[in-house]
């Protein structure tokens, strides 16, 4: 029997998903000639600077609904394998690509159809050979354990109603010594009552958000040592929404 928290989990996922399968049909449908360029940034205002941008898909950009550009501060190396947690239409896989080059090799999971052939669309578009993109949902991730060297995400670890099997799952398919990078949001106050109840809210990375410390204690109860917060700044100036913070979480998995 399926009891009150469950449902409301699984309500939270479905709100989660309807709304991120219509942006990928949206962008899909969307004629090539409204399709930003290289030099476009689309929904993610200044998290990306034109030279990343270079030769990715308008699509990808389009599908991103990001707070920050994990790859910037995870110092990528040819030959590593990155797992995105939550890869939607592509764009971090694709920049993690570069940075790992042909010997290196880069998952995305996403737990929406229409996002995961939106970004296997956009590979073969670009001929990106060493991404792969999965189904699956990032609280039961299909890899085996010990076989990433960085985990990154985007905006999605605040969309999860569980975010310790997350971070239970990150650590599980991380190499000791590996690290995780997540751009994410989080509280440092609260927020209005009818803003925490909304589901709606919840699909728009705001009431999913976890306070700072039970956000760092979750990551320290998975196992993950050295978390550090950094590039935190406020994310929204409206009124109920002072205390969310968009911010970039460093952590390692050293044993």
């Amino acid at each position: 029997m399926i009891g009150p928290k469950d449902q409301a989990i699984q309500e939270i996922k479905e709100v989660v998903k309807k709304r991120y399968a219509k942006r990928a049909l949206d962008v899909m449908a969307r004629p090539s000639a409204d399709k930003p360029d290289s030099s476009a940034d689309a929904c993610c205002g200044t998290t990306y600077q034109a030279v990343d941008l270079a030769a990715i898909p308008g699509e990808a950009i389009l599908a991103s609904a990001g707070c920050g550009n994990p790859t910037a501060l995870a110092d990528l190396h040819p030959g590593e394998v990155v797992l995105d947690l939550g890869s939607g239409g592509g764009i971090d896989c694709f920049l993690a690509s570069r940075a790992v080059g042909p010997k290196g090799r880069v998952l995305g999971v996403d737990m929406t159809p229409e996002m995961v052939e939106l970004a296997r669309s956009n590979a073969r578009r670009i001929k990106a050979t060493n991404v792969e993109f999965y189904l699956g949902h990032i609280e039961e991730l299909p890899f085996d354990s010990n076989t990433v060297d960085v985990v990154i995400s985007n905006c999605v670890v605040c969309l999860s109603p569980d975010k310790d099997a997350v971070f239970g799952e990150a650590f599980r398919v991380l190499r000791t010594g590996g690290r995780l990078h997540l751009s994410d949001m989080m509280l440092v106050g609260d927020l209005p009552d009818a803003v925490k109840r909304d589901p709606q809210k919840w699909a728009e990375c705001v009431s999913g958000a976890d306070q700072r410390e039970t956000y760092v204690e979750r990551l320290r109860a998975a196992g993950f040592q050295d978390v550090t917060i950094a590039q935190e700044q406020p994310y929204r100036q409206e009124p109920g929404l002072e205390n969310l913070r968009s911010v970039h979480v460093i952590a390692r998995k050293l044993d």
